[in-house]
C-alpha cells in the first residue's frame, strides 16, 4: 500500500512539474531559443566553403525542426515573460510562422526574381567575401568546387517547379537571363566568381575555372530552353497554384499587420489622392500653368536636373549625406559609430537595379556601410530626387537604423533579422523627417519627395493590382506614370521589381504609414512631456522588429510617461 501512495505522489510531482514548467515561459522560451539558435547555426556552418543546400533530406529536416519549435513557441506563457523576452517571443514567432509556411508551400521552387533571384545573392557573396588568411582562401577554394552542385540543384527546383505549377513569369526568367548572358559574355578567364581571388594574384587552376563558368553556362541553356518555355505569361502571383494563399501571407508577412490584399489596395487609393493634392498645391506654388500631368511630363526633359557625368552625381550624393548628418542631435538621442560610405551601384547589376540602395556593414567585418547610388542611365536620375533617396538609403534611413540595430548586445541572433516593414518603413519616415529639418531646399526637391512618398503610395495600388487583380504590365507602368515624376527607365525597372518580388513594395508605405501614426499618438497623449529624441530612440532602441511589438512598445512609452 505504501508503495502504491508513493508512486501515485511521484505521478502527481511529475505531473505538477511538467504542468509548471509549461506554464513558465521564461525556462521555455530560452530553450526554444537556444534550439532554434544552435539549429540555424547548423545550417549555416558550411557557408563559407560552400552555397547553401536545399536538397530533399536538408528540407526534411527544416519542415521538421521548425514545425515542433513553433507548436512548441504557441505554448509558452507570455504573461510571466520580461520586456525583452517578450519581444524575443513576438519576433520568433513571426519569423517561425514564415518558415513554416514557405516550407509547407515549397517556396524554394520559386528561387529567381526581377533581380536575379539567387544568382544576384553570389554576385554579392562574390563581391563581399574577405579573402585576408590562407584559410579563407582555402575555404573560397572550396566553395567554388561546390558551385557546380549548387547550380544543379536549383535547376532541380526549378523543374520541378514545372511539375507543380509553381513557375515564374517571362519577365522574371528574361531578366535573369540578361544577368547571367553578361556574366558569361567575357569567358571564363575574368569570371565574377574569381575576381576576389584575382584580385590577390593567386593562381586558380584551369580545371576549376572551366567548371565554374561551364556551370553557369548550363543554367543558362537550362532557364533558356527548358524554364522559358514553360514560364508564365501571366505576372500575377495569383496564377499559380495556390497563388492566392500565397499572396495574401506575403501580404501578412511584410506588413507584419493582420492586412489583407484588399486593404492595402484601397489604403493605397487613399494616400494616392492625398498625395495628389498635395503636389497640384505645390505646383500652383511654383507657378507652373498647367495640369500634374504635364508638369511631370517637363521634369522629364528638364536637363537642368540631369548630372553630366556618374562622378557629379556621386559627388552630390556625398554632399547631401554630410549635411543629413549635420541634423541628427536635433532629432536623435543615440547615434552609431559605423561610419558610411557613398559608392555606385556594381556596373553588372546596375541595368536592373533601382535608383540606390544601402548595403550594410560592421565594425568587426572592418566594412563601412554603402550608400550605393545607381549611376547607370543618368537621365534617368533627376538631381531633384537625390536629397530624399540620401535620406532613406543613408542617414537618418537605413544607415542610422541598421548600424544601430548591429550595436545591441546580449540578445539572440535572430533578432538581426531585418523587417522590411521596419526598416523599410522607417527608410520612408526618414524622408518625411527631412522635411521637418529643412532638408528640401527648393520647390522641386519638396516634389522630388512628394514623388518619392507618392511612389510608395502607388505600389500599395499596383502590387495588389498585379498580383490579385489581374492587371498587366502596361497598366501597371501606366498608373506609376500618371502619378510620379520617376523616369520611364525607372518606372518600368520598378514595376519588374513588383512583379518577381510578391508583397514586399507594400512594406515601405505601411510601416511608415504605422511609425508616423504612433509619433502622432504620443504627441497627442503626452503634449508638453512628448520629446523627439526619446521617441526615435525609443523606435530604434531594438533594432527590427513587427509593427504590432512596436505599437505595444509605443503604448508602453505612453503610459510610462503621462
Amino acid at each position: 500500500m505504501f508503495n502504491l501512495k508513493m508512486q501515485k505522489l511521484v505521478v502527481l510531482y511529475l505531473l505538477y512539474f511538467s504542468i509548471n514548467s509549461s506554464l513558465n515561459g521564461q525556462g521555455s522560451l530560452d530553450d526554444i531559443i537556444d534550439r532554434y539558435e544552435n539549429f540555424e547555426e547548423s545550417l549555416n556552418s558550411s557557408n563559407s566553403t560552400g552555397w547553401s543546400n536545399n536538397g530533399p533530406d536538408k528540407i526534411i529536416k527544416k519542415q521538421n525542426k521548425y514545425g515542433t519549435l513553433f507548436n512548441q513557441l504557441e505554448l509558452v506563457n507570455k504573461e510571466q515573460l520580461s520586456d525583452q523576452d517578450l519581444i524575443n517571443f513576438e519576433m520568433l514567432h513571426y519569423i517561425l510562422s514564415n518558415e513554416v509556411f514557405l516550407l509547407d508551400f515549397k517556396s524554394y521552387l520559386m528561387p529567381l526574381n526581377s533581380e536575379g533571384g539567387f544568382i544576384t545573392s553570389m554576385i554579392y557573396q562574390s563581391q563581399n567575401v574577405d579573402l585576408n588568411s590562407e584559410q579563407a582562401v582555402n575555404d573560397y577554394l572550396k566553395k567554388l568546387t561546390d558551385t557546380k552542385r549548387f547550380l544543379l540543384q536549383q535547376q532541380k527546383h526549378l523543374s520541378q517547379g514545372i511539375e507543380e505549377g509553381k513557375v515564374r513569369p517571362k519577365l522574371v526568367v528574361e531578366n535573369c537571363l540578361a544577368i547571367i548572358g553578361e556574366l558569361i559574355h567575357d569567358g571564363p578567364d575574368d569570371f565574377f566568381l574569381l575576381q576576389p581571388l584575382l584580385k590577390k594574384n593567386i593562381i586558380i587552376e584551369n580545371t576549376l575555372k572551366q567548371d565554374v563558368f561551364l556551370s553557369f553556362k548550363e543554367l543558362y541553356r537550362f532557364l533558356n530552353d527548358d524554364y522559358l518555355p514553360n514560364a508564365n505569361v501571366a505576372l500575377g502571383i495569383s496564377k499559380i497554384n495556390n497563388g492566392n494563399k500565397f499572396y495574401a501571407q506575403r501580404i501578412r508577412y511584410n506588413t507584419s499587420l493582420n492586412l489583407t490584399p484588399e486593404d492595402i489596395y484601397n489604403i493605397g487609393l487613399s494616400e494616392v489622392a492625398r498625395i495628389k493634392a498635395e503636389m497640384e498645391n505645390l505646383i500652383v506654388e511654383i507657378g507652373f500653368d498647367g495640369s500634374l500631368p504635364e508638369f511631370i511630363a517637363d521634369l522629364r526633359d528638364d536637363q537642368r536636373f540631369i548630372a553630366k557625368t556618374p562622378e557629379e552625381l556621386l559627388y552630390y550624393a556625398s554632399w547631401l549625406s554630410k549635411k543629413a548628418e549635420e541634423i541628427l542631435p536635433r532629432y536623435f538621442g543615440k547615434l552609431p559609430r559605423l561610419p558610411f560610405t557613398v559608392n555606385p551601384v556594381p556596373e553588372d547589376i546596375a541595368a536592373n537595379y533601382t535608383a540606390g540602395r544601402y548595403s550594410g556593414g560592421s565594425m568587426s567585418s572592418k566594412h563601412s556601410g554603402q550608400y550605393l547610388v545607381n549611376t547607370y542611365k543618368l537621365e534617368s536620375r533627376p538631381m531633384y530626387m537625390l536629397p530624399a533617396l540620401t535620406l532613406h538609403e543613408a542617414v537618418p534611413g537605413h544607415h542610422l537604423q541598421g548600424s544601430l540595430a548591429k550595436e545591441l548586445e546580449g540578445l539572440p541572433a535572430f533578432r538581426s533579422q531585418y523587417l522590411s516593414a521596419f526598416g523599410e518603413g522607417w527608410g520612408l519616415y526618414a524622408e518625411y523627417l527631412g522635411k521637418e529639418a529643412g532638408m528640401y531646399k527648393t520647390a522641386y526637391e519638396e516634389f522630388g519627395r512628394l514623388s518619392y512618398e507618392m511612389w510608395r503610395a502607388c505600389r500599395l495600388v499596383i502590387d495588389p493590382g498585379i498580383h490579385a487583380k489581374g492587371w498587366t504590365r502596361d497598366q501597371a507602368i501606366q498608373y506609376m506614370r500618371d502619378h510620379t515624376s520617376l523616369s520611364f527607365y525607372e518606372i518600368e525597372t520598378e514595376i519588374n521589381r513588383y512583379i518577381g518580388w510578391p508583397g514586399q513594395a507594400v512594406s515601405y508605405k505601411i510601416g511608415e504609414m504605422k511609425i508616423r501614426e504612433l509619433r502622432i499618438k504620443a504627441e497627442n497623449e503626452l503634449g508638453d512631456k512628448f520629446e523627439i529624441r526619446d521617441f526615435h530612440d525609443l523606435v530604434l532602441a531594438n533594432g527590427s522588429i513587427p509593427l504590432n511589438t512596436l505599437e505595444r512598445l509605443v503604448n508602453g512609452f505612453i503610459n510610462k510617461r503621462r
